[in-house]
């Protein structure tokens, strides 16, 4: 049978029970600022769900039963659309030189290039910088970002749509820092309006915030 599925409300219950309890129905909606009648309903289902108990005179308390499944089912609702970050880009028509004056005021580790469109060209990393630096008789103000970035058909992209978890598992599996997020421009043209970007930091924010309780602000 498939997990009752829970209201944001109904999981900041059990959130305060599990930090509180146990812990009067009393208490739990003066928690929330709501009335005791109105978390009737919310309680009934957490009780029938195995997620809390309670006892006459003690309260309620949580079980623990259900707490891998209820992060299970708070991450697979979340979306790399509601975790990505603005992508910092550079044009393809600048230079090595450009792409480290950038990489350097916006304080990031990668750098999206981009076509007059907006369309995704290349990727660069510090690494790729770096490496063209040490290159004997390098000028990096003259040196074309084709001959330092990673080209697009070697890239690995994620889409605003998919699972946070799905694009996590990418990030490990490719061992990268970071990955583009990108939707299709126009029909069968092969190119890729960036839209974002998601990063190991998201992911990590992601997590922390999970773990403070605060996974239904990513779908307020």
């Amino acid at each position: 049978m498939d997990p009752i599925p829970l209201s944001d409300r109904q999981k900041k219950i059990a959130e305060i029970v599990r930090r509180s309890g146990p812990i009067t129905g009393t208490e739990i909606a003066g928690e929330l600022g709501l009335t005791r009648a109105a978390l009737r309903s919310d309680l009934a289902i957490l009780t029938m769900g195995g997620i809390l108990d309670a006892r006459p005179r003690v309260g309620y308390f949580y079980t623990g039963k259900s707490t891998l499944g209820m992060l299970v089912e708070e991450l697979s609702s979340i979306t790399v659309e509601d975790i990505m970050s603005v992508p910092i880009v550079v044009s393809a028509s600048k230079s090595a030189y450009d792409a480290v004056i950038t990489m350097f005021l916006e304080d990031v580790g990668t750098l999206f290039v981009v076509d007059g469109k907006g369309c995704l060209f290349g990727v660069i990393s510090r690494k790729d910088l770096l490496k063209a630096s040490l290159s004997q008789g390098a000028d990096l103000r003259n040196l074309p970002l084709a001959m330092v970035m990673t080209g697009l058909s070697k890239i690995v992209l994620s889409n605003p749509h998919e699972p946070a978890a799905a694009a996590a598992r990418r990030l490990i599996e490719r061992e990268v820092d970071c990955l583009p997020v990108v939707l299709p421009f126009g029909e069968k043209t092969g190119k890729w309006k960036l839209v974002g970007r998601v990063s190991k930091t998201n992911m990590t924010r992601l997590l922390a915030e999970l773990a403070e309780g605060k996974g239904g602000n990513y779908h307020s």
